[in-house]
């Protein structure tokens, strides 16, 4: 089975853009390839007549510090997130996340850009993103422009781009600064590289005290079509006091707003509901306790 007729590889986004356009919605946009390509090979899609790789477009391929802000482009690599030091210390839930997609070979191709763009609910990458309040910027309709990573998700594997037309170029986000950390957690079946269970990402920003969440953002997912934040948890959280008992009620709240649907992939929806409890009391004490200390050791890198 041929699974497309032409391949590039532009060196700039320019050049991507324009091959797009020549081929008026015959060609998909390609990264690593690690679903689109079985996609197409299982039949889910069909072939295509070209695909725009744009792992060569060095704009889309460099992650870049400009004092607290972070850029990294769409074409960056699971495993270039995972080795990057400041990441690790400042955006800790996004290597954490990013270290746990699908085994080595998939790290090593697949894409941050990808994984956004495939805009699933369950997404690693994506979940962690939302929690530390990033941007995407796209091109589309002629024009690029950065966007809130929220609003790039449209439903279920439904992105508000075209990939057959549009482009995701990068993501941006402010780094962690004093007294601020995050975490994330996952929970997956047993069979290795498997589909998610849960996974939860957490970001805090304490008091100069440390006794006191001011700010937080916490994604769970998938427990809603699109990826998306925990408001009723942020609220509990923001402007409390960091204890047993706010834990304990954070948990209750969760519990009691947050219903995941059955999946036959993933599990039932009851289990599931128990799996939110435990993500919380996983995810949240670790990115209090890496903010008051500032001490960071990305946890369950490769592990999973």
């Amino acid at each position: 089975m041929k699974l497309w007729e032409h391949y590039h590889t532009p060196h700039t986004f320019e050049e991507a853009s324009d091959l797009l356009a020549r081929y008026g919605g015959a060609a998909r946009v390609i990264g690593g390839g690690t679903d689109l390509l079985l996609e197409i090979k299982q039949g889910h899609r069909p072939p295509v007549e070209a695909l725009i790789d744009i792992t060569k477009v060095k704009d889309l391929t460099h992650i870049t510090q400009n004092g607290d802000t972070i850029t990294i482009g769409a074409g960056v690599t699971h495993s270039q997130i995972v080795r990057c030091e400041v990441i690790a210390q400042r955006a800790t839930c996004l290597v954490e996340s990013c270290g746990v997609v699908g085994g080595p070979q998939v790290r090593n191709v697949g894409t941050i850009g990808g994984n956004v763009a495939h805009a699933l609910p369950a997404a690693d990458g994506t979940t962690s993103l939302v929690a530390l309040d990033a941007e995407a910027e796209i091109w589309q309709n002629g024009e690029r422009r950065w966007v809130p990573i929220l609003e790039m998700f449209a439903g279920p594997g439904q992105s508000i781009l075209d990939s057959t037309r549009d482009l995701l170029i990068q993501f941006r986000f402010q780094l962690a600064g004093p007294r601020e950390a995050s975490a994330f957690k996952r929970i997956m079946r047993p069979q290795g590289v498997a589909l998610p269970i849960l996974a939860a990402a957490v970001w805090v920003r304490l008091s100069e005290d440390g006794d006191t969440i001011e700010k937080s953002r916490v994604c769970i997912g998938p427990v809603a079509p699109v990826p998306t934040r925990i408001g009723v948890v942020e609220e509990v959280l923001n402007g409390s006091q960091y204890n047993d008992d706010l834990l304990e009620e954070v948990v209750r709240v969760a519990r009691a707003e947050l219903k995941p649907r059955t999946s036959k992939y993933r599990a039932t929806s009851e289990y599931r509901t128990e799996m939110v409890e435990v993500l919380l009391r996983r995810a949240l004490p670790l990115a209090v306790k890496r903010a008051r200390t500032g001490e960071v050791v990305p946890e369950g890198i490769g592990l999973q």
